[in-house]
């Protein structure tokens, strides 16, 4: 077998990303992805392309926070390996399966060749997930009326929230950095996130029961790639009332009346009241998406 090339494209050479075949369907997936052509890297074998990954980020990000286009060509899961391994960015890997991988045989056999190049470049499997994308045609989730929605200009009002939300917890990022760092570390987190979403501060918003408690909090928002569900959270001693249902419905309402024409979203495989959540409120799951930690060190 003749020696592989690892090298980064340009502007020049950008078109190269795109000789390998997309058996996952990841061009559709990202038609809304703005790749930088320095964050895109190529393994080339006798000058064909063999294995691809781009490095995302947000426009002002100076460094890419994830991988989340990542390709093999049959029989070259090492070079997928070697192509993340001297990558100068190690950051968490993406892959967006389409939801029939697991019983299409080619799809099943196309992701798990990258599962392993993943694995053998010292990357973890961490979580699998769901993705959705609601549109107008799937209707408008009922209302059910119950808790009471307040914008709320104090980061200190969400962070306790956070803090209470993710002391028990399913997610698995947020358990990640509760092992790191403890609860302070994941709602830290996941308000730095917020903050870097370039929709307004202002559509953040705290729910409260009848009674004047706080029942959580739900942040509807714009990630580079258009309007998304941001975060929904229920504190732990309002659980078993359903209200993931009011906050989601009440995240969607809110993003149609500003003109969403879809509104994306996620949730952990093992987030199973989350899930329910979505399925209720008529969001279709569109594609998968099973993430890896980068390696440690």
């Amino acid at each position: 077998m003749t020696d592989l090339v690892i090298r980064a494209l340009d502007a020049s050479d950008a078109h190269l990303f795109d000789t390998l075949p997309d058996p996952l369907g990841a061009r559709e997936g990202h038609r809304l992805t703005r790749f930088r052509p320095e964050w895109l890297r190529v393994a080339l074998r006798d000058g064909a392309v063999v294995a691809r990954g781009a490095w995302w980020g947000g426009p002002d990000d100076t460094e890419p926070l994830t991988v989340n286009w990542f390709d093999v060509a049959e029989g070259e899961e090492e070079a997928g390996a070697a192509l993340l391994r001297t990558a100068p960015w190690q950051v968490e890997l993406e892959l967006n399966p389409p939801g029939t991988w697991r019983e299409d045989p080619a799809l099943r056999a196309a992701a798990e060749a990258r599962f392993a190049a993943a694995r053998a470049a010292g990357y973890e499997p961490l979580v699998e997930r769901f993705l959705y994308r609601w549109t107008p045609e799937c209707g408008l989730p009922r209302r059910p009326g119950r808790l009471e929605y307040r914008p709320e200009p104090d980061d200190e009002v969400f962070l306790d929230a956070l803090r209470r939300i993710h002391s028990v917890t399913l997610d698995a990022h947020a358990l990640l950095d509760i092992e790191e760092g403890g609860p302070d570390r994941a709602a830290r987190s996941d308000l730095e996130f917020f903050h870097w979403c370039p929709s307004p501060r202002a559509w953040w918003q705290v729910a409260y029961t009848p009674g004047g408690d706080l029942a959580g909090i739900h942040i509807p928002a714009h990630n580079p790639s258009g309007p998304c569900v941001g975060f929904i959270g229920v504190v732990p001693e309002q659980r078993g009332h359903g209200y993931a249902l009011d906050l989601l419905a009440e995240c969607t309402h809110f993003l149609a009346a500003r003109g969403a024409g879809f509104v994306s979203a996620a949730t952990d495989r093992g987030n199973v009241p989350m899930a329910r959540a979505f399925a209720r409120a008529g969001y279709p799951v569109t594609r998968e998406r099973i993430n890896f930690r980068a390696p440690r060190g």
